[in-house]
């Protein structure tokens, strides 16, 4: 395995045997600054070899380097992608950018295979300074790079790091200090061109001491120069070199100011929520909050959006509040009213959210819109606010309620608006409309308005991936793993779409594939726990003892207390016939959580195999009373009985099993008749 190193220290050196070295510094490129440069260099070459691997990558390849759109394409495009502002009313979840990274690790792993480097070394420097994107994407290219054909040199100039980043350099890469670049040695007036022409990345203390030395009207002059010579190179420059130099040039409250809106806008569009946390605090001190009144509300809302996206909802709160005393224009409140349900109704934390509030707020929302002035905003916002409202009866429970605002809003939009409009939106209610209609047991009205959403966006894969569980609602599996496999086409790395075939792959008998799957998942996020405890469970199962103790090790490192892989552990250990290891697994597992009915049931089990048939009857009488309608559970207890001799209780155990759904019905008459006879021949 190649050795990743972790060189810390200002002013390194550049690392001299990499193959491509690129400064992650978010103040030149914003987010993916570290990884859209490495793409920029790599993938022409690529493309010349193999077209079809970059195709394959397409998505995550343009979200992070979106000129290389002129040499690639476009990529697939949805009515996500391609709705103008105006009507674009749906926003990426948060973990795009995780899917983007393992998509880009996953390009990058497959290139240097098919190249035969050994190894690809890949040099990051100053990531510490990074966007969380980049940090985001080496963290985990550290950890799933494992003993394949890449090497990573990571440069940071202090340890402060994402937690992730820091956790996967501490594990999986070597610390080194580098030797430090000579001190610049130019003039004052040099030094100061040196630190712009930087795009003040440089921690050289020369160049910090001319910067701040300098007179206010030459470093604006400066900065004035420098966002000339960026104007009109590549888009990305707009969120890093170019803004920062807009910003602090001579007019920051104009062109500093409308840049700042621009990078929000696609910084919100991406899903690169931790950037907007930096662009719209800068974006709003430059921007008069009276003469540009637009512009400064719709920067505060794209802050607001981010910290609900990244679970950080109630530190939203007093930005609506600021925008509802400063600003009178409707849409502001329109605005507010609608997030500030979606807070109360799906972000906040339990304890906080509110659906009867949330649905007040949408009423108010409501209210505006029917008073617009603007026929089709009017209609437009009237059925989003709706919509929205929708959402609320349904975590009320007001299932018909939900569907007949749905159902309102689709004849709506048909009725009083051009059918090329809001194409999007339109796509929306019918996929909201299938969800209804899943909870209300009309899988089959759902199905058809999935057919028909699919087919005016057929490269959105959520949608099949929602066709999927209906189709499996309909006794299709076939059809359902065809929309699955279809879906992996259409995203970076999804790993809900590997667990959902995995179960159904296990329904089917087909454990392999199953096993696959889930072994994708542990490999993209060894945090998910359910992924991995039924992955342990197939392993056993199939035999494969060594490769399941190496999974539930490894979930212990994540989650040293977690009782499910205490639990495994312990049947790992029976299988193995180390039975002090296995009793000692299940006590530590019934300690964390002693309403576990299968940790019960093991350590029943296995006081059965050792003749303590007392332990195994009070292990099993507790998992009944917490599992009162389990069959198996009152088959293994008569089972004990039987053996204890104890034939009559043995005899009502099997007798009260019978009557449950699931029985083994055979197994327990048999065992019955069996203690049946033993008791007439003891007579």
């Amino acid at each position: 395995m190649s050795e990743h190193l972790w060189r810390t220290g200002p002013r390194a050196e550049a690392f001299g045997d990499a193959d491509f070295e690129v400064d992650c510094h978010s103040r030149l490129r914003g987010p993916y600054t570290g990884v859209g440069t490495l793409l920029r260099a790599l993938v022409p070459a690529v493309h010349a070899e193999r077209p079809d691997l970059v195709q394959r990558h397409a998505l995550e390849i343009l979200s992070a380097a979106p000129e290389l759109s002129g040499l690639i394409g476009a990529g697939p495009q949805t009515l996500t992608s391609l709705a103008i502002p105006s009507e674009r009313t749906r926003i990426y979840p948060a973990n795009r950018t995780r899917r983007l990274a393992h998509g880009v690790f996953e390009f990058l792993r497959s290139h240097a295979e098919l190249a035969g480097h050994d190894p690809l070394t890949l040099a990051f420097t100053n990531l510490d300074e990074a966007d969380h994107t980049d940090q985001e994407f080496v963290a985990i290219a550290l950890r799933r790079s494992g003993s394949g054909p890449l090497r990573f040199v990571i440069t940071t100039r202090t340890e402060h790091v994402d937690e992730e980043l820091a956790a996967s350099l501490r594990r999986y890469a070597r610390q080194t200090v580098p030797a430090q670049r000579p001190d610049f040695g130019g003039t004052e007036e040099e030094a100061l061109r040196a630190f712009i022409d930087s795009d003040c990345t440089s921690d050289d203390p020369r160049l910090l001491a001319a910067y701040a030395s300098a007179a206010d009207d030459v470093r604006a002059r400066l900065h004035d120069e420098r966002a000339a010579q960026l104007a009109g190179g590549d888009s990305s420059l707009g969120l890093g070199a170019l803004l920062y130099h807009l910003e602090h040039g001579s007019d920051p409250a104009g062109a500093g100011s409308i840049a700042m809106l621009d990078a929000a806008n696609h910084c919100f569009d991406m899903g690169f929520y931790n950037m907007l946390l930096d662009i719209v605090p800068r974006g709003r001190a430059i921007t008069d909050p009276d003469a540009e009144q637009e512009r400064h509300w719709l920067l505060t809302t794209k802050m607001t959006t981010a910290l609900a996206s990244l679970d950080r909802s109630l530190e939203s709160l007093p930005y609506y509040d600021e925008l509802r005393e400063r600003h009178t224009l409707p849409m502001v409140h329109l605005f507010c009213s609608y997030a500030m349900a979606m807070l109360y109704t799906r972000h906040h934390p339990p304890e906080h959210k509110d659906h009867h509030q949330a649905k007040v707020l949408l009423n108010n929302a409501v209210a505006i819109a029917s008073l617009l002035p603007d026929i089709e905003q009017r209609t437009f916002q009237t059925v989003f606010q709706n919509n929205g409202k929708a959402l609320v009866e349904m975590h009320l429970g007001n299932l018909p309620g939900s569907l007949a605002l749905v159902n309102e809003g689709v004849r709506r939009l048909d009725a009083e608006l051009d059918p090329e409009k809001h194409q999007l939106h339109r796509s929306v209610l019918l996929n909201n409309r299938a969800k209804v209609l899943v909870a209300l047991g009309r899988v089959e009205e759902a199905l058809a308005d999935l057919h028909a959403v699919i087919e005016v966006d057929p490269n959105y894969p959520d949608y099949y991936f929602d066709r999927a569980d209906v189709w499996r609602r309909l006794g299709e599996p076939e059809h359902a793993l065809a929309d699955y496999a279809k879906a992996m086409t259409l995203t970076a790395p999804f790993l809900e779409l590997h667990y959902n075939r995995a179960d159904l792959r296990a329904e089917l008998g087909d454990l392999d594939g199953a096993i696959a799957d889930l072994s994708y998942v542990v490999e993209l996020e060894p945090d998910q726990l359910d992924a991995r405890i039924n992955l342990v469970s197939l392993l056993i199962d199939t035999g494969s003892f060594g490769t399941a103790r190496a999974c539930v090790d490894e979930g212990l490192r994540v989650h040293p207390e977690d009782a499910r892989l205490l639990h495994a552990s312990g049947l790992l250990a029976m299988e193995t016939n180390d039975l002090d290891l296995a009793a000692k697994e299940f006590d530590h597992a019934l300690r964390v959580d002693a309403q576990l009915v299968a940790a019960r049931a093991s350590r029943a089990a296995l006081a059965h195999a050792i003749g303590d048939q007392d332990a195994a009857i009070e292990d099993l009488t507790v998992a009944i009373s917490l599992d009162t309608g389990n069959p198996d559970l009152l088959y293994n207890r008569g089972f004990v009985y039987q053996a204890a001799g104890r034939f009559r209780e043995a005899i009502d155990d099997y007798s009260r099993a019978l009557v449950l759904p699931g029985a083994d019905e055979p197994g327990l008459l048999h065992q019955r008749t069996m203690c049946e006879a033993e008791l007439v021949d003891h007579r």
